[in-house]
């Protein structure tokens, strides 16, 4: 219960990213440690997807936890560790096309 409770912190704090996204005024950073966000067409749009993209996230990254409440030792937790590598290539793909497709070109 207590693995299942911290892996739902972590969906939460991946929720709590969309929301952010969704309400930031200027273009929100993907990446750790970029100082300056990207140079993007239309911030609303591109901060919606972004925050679409983490919200979403968030839900998967929940519902992939629930085999932690089968009990200790269950092979149903390959399903979360699993589905989390899966989830994670998912949502870098997500983001970078996201980001391409805003983009502005110089």
């Amino acid at each position: 219960m207590l693995a299942y409770l911290l892996w739902a912190l972590c969906a939460v704090v991946f929720f709590a990213i969309g929301i952010y996204a969704f309400a930031a005024k200027k273009a929100v950073s993907i990446y750790a440690n970029i100082k300056e966000p990207p140079k993007v067409t239309d911030v609303r749009a591109y901060n919606r997807a972004v925050g679409v993209l983490w919200t979403v996230s968030g839900v998967i990254f929940l519902l992939l936890g629930l085999p932690l409440l089968t009990g200790q030792n269950s092979p149903l937790a390959l399903i979360s560790v699993f589905g989390v590598v899966f989830e994670c290539i998912a949502l870098i793909a997500g983001l970078v096309i996201v980001e391409q497709k805003y983009r502005r070109h110089h």
